[in-house]
């Protein structure tokens, strides 16, 4: 499902109606109709008491039509209005005169305090004053009736996006609705899908409000959620070889689990061999711990990591894998830095960067650009910060813009990881996660991703959904051991452990999986 922005939404408005004749009264009522059926649905309305929040343009439009609807199924509803009754325009003033002539309290709200004894009364609250379109802070008469809402207790349905979040970033802009359910129109905006406006959302439902499906599934629209392909299937008469080769260059003294992580989650993840290049005098301990893993002992230096004298024999070793990883725990030692740039700018195999490869390379990142073979760098949002060279609040405040232009920049492809990692691409597409949960934020998780994604590849998926699959499939194995052990807790031996569950469950409920969006996502 694609994911837009607040201006291709209002593209998308405009195309409706000039394109198709869909009137922007039409397009009021059906997110009307929309937003009033999942509250039919979730709550039931008739003998209910509701309270309507609108403000000004199509958002307060939008409730206006939910409070007709309310009262026409038997529900008892007042409205208060947040704005000006002279300069509302469009559909949205058209609708307000309708329910105005109906025996409907209709409020104009001077002070805050008009609304308490409603909100108390009340069995729910509509949330329809911003919508996507906020670009400042919240403040004043508009900051009371949020935070009333949200110490009100009672349940919440948002038209759109909750009061107070940007569409664009995801963002809080100084005060936002806490939603129990989210009634989105058209398409789920950036800010219904990253954190923190995903968590302000609630259950999400998505209505396309008789948009043709012409309209919004084009190449034009770069971001979506990250929809799911199949898994190549195992052939009875097989062998390891049919499953890919990865050579994992990581490790050192003082980074023993990292190595072993992202080396043995290839294979847990259905990956055939996995060659794993760490200093000598700690492959005896990691050995006695993965025994499936090829250990490739090198030459180290004096504080225990990856020697440049290494340089020679790993790149000639890349050219038997189909797939190099190199990062997981290697160090800052400054030789050993050097040598994963050397290893960046020699090795002709798909390269994936990870932790320590990815502080390397950003101290020279035209190495990046000049790769020849396809390159995979999965920063979290402090390495974004030093391949990017901003500030860690510049990325988080706009991480889609920062990926695209990133990604296009060195010609990679970048996973963005946390809470609904990105995936970007150099073309500027972006697919955005939504498995995992907050107990994979625990060390190593992110080595165990860096083997699953090399798993897909040997499985034979082309490389850009290899990266998109080993993604999912490591949050989905995170959300298993969840499941089984609750988040609190949850290891990366965990992740690795669950990840040929997670196989399994992907393959055995790949349809489902598939059509509801992993659960994220309801269309109405």
């Amino acid at each position: 499902m694609k994911v837009c922005r607040v201006a291709e939404m209002r593209n998308l408005d405009r195309r409706a109606t000039d394109d198709f004749g869909i009137t922007q009264e039409m397009l009021m009522e059906n997110a009307g109709e929309a937003a009033y059926f999942v509250i039919l649905m979730e709550f039931g309305v008739r003998g209910k008491k509701f309270v309507i929040f609108c403000g000004m343009g199509n958002n307060g439009g939008d409730g206006f039509v939910v409070a007709r609807k309310i009262h026409s199924t038997g529900g008892e509803v007042r409205v208060f209005f947040l704005g000006e009754r002279d300069k509302l325009e469009g559909p949205a003033k058209k609708n307000l005169e309708v329910i105005s002539k109906m025996p409907i309290e209709v409020y104009d709200v001077k002070s805050i305090e008009q609304t308490k004894e409603a909100i108390f009364d009340c069995d729910a609250i509509v949330d329809a004053i911003f919508g996507t379109g906020l670009t400042r802070e919240v403040a004043g008469i508009y900051e009371d009736a949020i935070q009333l809402i949200n110490e009100s207790r009672k349940k919440v349905f948002s038209i759109d996006i909750p009061s107070g979040v940007n569409g664009d970033t995801a963002q809080v802009m100084g005060s936002a609705v806490r939603s129990d359910y989210t009634i989105i129109c058209g398409l789920p905006k950036i800010g219904n899908i990253l954190y923190p406006g995903f968590d302000l959302c609630g259950k999400l439902y998505v209505s396309h409000i008789s948009f043709p499906p012409s309209l919004y599934n084009t190449d034009s629209m770069k971001v979506q959620i990250n929809d799911l392909v199949e898994l190549p299937q195992r052939d009875r008469d097989t062998h390891k070889g049919r499953y890919g080769k990865a050579l994992f260059i990581a490790g050192s003294s003082n980074y023993l689990g990292a190595p072993y992580f992202s080396a043995l989650s290839f294979l847990k993840a259905g990956g055939g061999l996995s060659y794993l290049a760490i200093p000598k005098s700690i492959s005896p301990f990691l050995a006695s711990k993965g025994s499936e893993i090829v250990f490739i002992p090198q030459r180290e230096t004096s504080s225990g990591s990856l020697a440049r004298e290494s340089l020679e024999e790993l790149v000639e070793f890349s050219k038997r894998v189909n797939m190099v990883v190199i990062g997981p725990g290697l160090s800052l030692n400054e030789e050993t830095q050097e040598l994963v740039r050397e290893l960046a700018r020699k090795i002709e195999t798909p390269l994936l960067i990870d932790g320590d490869g990815i502080t390397a390379v950003a101290g020279e990142i035209k190495l990046i650009r000049e790769r020849k073979a396809e390159t995979i760098l999965t920063p979290h949002s402090g390495e974004m910060s030093r391949l990017t060279k901003m500030e860690v609040d510049e990325v988080n405040k706009d991480k889609i813009n920062v990926l695209q232009k990133t990604a296009g920049k060195l010609n990679a492809i970048i996973v963005l990881k946390g809470a609904h990692s990105l995936i970007g691409y150099p073309d500027e597409a972006v697919y955005i996660n939504t498995s995992g949960n907050p107990g994979m934020a625990t060390a190593g998780s992110g080595d165990a991703l860096t083997g699953a994604i090399a798993a897909m590849y040997g499985l034979g998926l082309p490389l850009r959904d290899a990266v998109r699959m080993g993604v999912f499939m490591h949050g989905l194995s995170g959300d298993l051991a969840a499941k089984e052990k609750g988040e609190d807790g949850v290891t990366a031996q965990d992740i690795l452990d669950y990840l040929p569950n997670a196989v399994r469950y992907y393959r055995e409920n790949f349809q489902q999986l598939s059509e509801k969006y992993y659960g994220s996502i309801h269309t109405v």
